[in-house]
């Protein structure tokens, strides 16, 4: 029978694979809570992959937050990003493990970036500072399956989602992300009788947002898809997929009724 494991299954974007997973008749599934296993250490790591044996791995596992969190911790969140990856992706080859699906983020693309962002312009730009080392320990994850696939005949696939909101999400009130961000400080207002709300920055920034349920549906699609389909839209033995709507507005038109 096939195993699976998924990395980050209490985050927002894990259980989300859990649910697509097990809506798909998926038996066997893999889990553990970061108490019970500590991705940044290499040792519990290859431990765990000796032990479990799975076939497959969705590593949703990552250290994120919004502005305010990656201006405040730059150096937490490269370094755990880092060895998260290094320890799940080298482990995983370790033990024999052939399918591997990374997910990263839209921040990987330079700041300056043609729009609608295409896969390949990664690396040609300067990234966003305030993200810079969030993204560029994503970046590595790319390049971490994109460098085991060449030598090790591995297939492990990258996929780069678009802003994500949905259940589970993070709605600490300085570390969130914008959607949950807004969410919490309309929720207060109206908990507290509040007569407005005071929201950073000027709305005109634009984002392109997607339901992080119909983000795990094409995580599985492309986990699914024939090594051949797969390479077919991406550079031989490489790269990445972007995973969106394709349509992006402005903060302000989105928050409007």
């Amino acid at each position: 029978m096939m195993s699976t494991y998924v990395a980050g299954h209490r985050g927002m974007v894990g259980s989300a694979m859990l649910r697509r997973l097990e809506a798909l008749g998926q038996r066997h599934i893999v889990t553990r809570t970061h108490g019970e296993l500590d991705l940044s250490r290499q040792a519990e790591v290859e431990a765990f992959f000796r032990e479990e044996r799975v076939d497959r791995v969705y590593m949703a596992a990552a250290r994120v937050g919004g502005i305010h969190a990656n201006n405040t911790y730059p150096a937490e969140f490269i370094y755990e990003n880092f060895m998260m990856e290094c320890n799940m992706i080298h482990g995983a080859y370790k033990a024999g493990v052939q399918k591997h699906l990374f997910l990263g983020s839209s921040c990987i693309y330079p700041r300056l970036a043609e729009q609608p962002m295409r896969e390949d312009a990664l690396l040609y730009g300067v990234l966003e500072p305030t993200n810079e080392p969030y993204a560029i320990a994503k970046i590595a994850g790319i390049k971490l399956c994109e460098s085991y696939n060449r030598q090790y005949g591995r297939d492990y696939r990258s996929i780069m989602p678009t802003n994500l909101y949905g259940p589970n999400d993070n709605f600490h009130p300085e570390n969130s992300h914008v959607v949950p961000a807004l969410l919490r400080r309309f929720h207060e207002a109206v908990q507290s009788g509040a007569e407005e709300v005071v929201i950073w920055g000027s709305g005109t920034p634009m984002r392109e947002f997607l339901h992080v349920d119909d983000m795990a549906a094409a995580a599985v699609h492309v986990m699914e898809l024939p090594e051949e389909v797969y390479r077919a839209h991406t550079r031989p033995m490489l790269s990445h997929i972007n995973v969106g709507t394709g349509k992006d507005c402005t903060i302000a038109n989105w928050l409007k009724p």
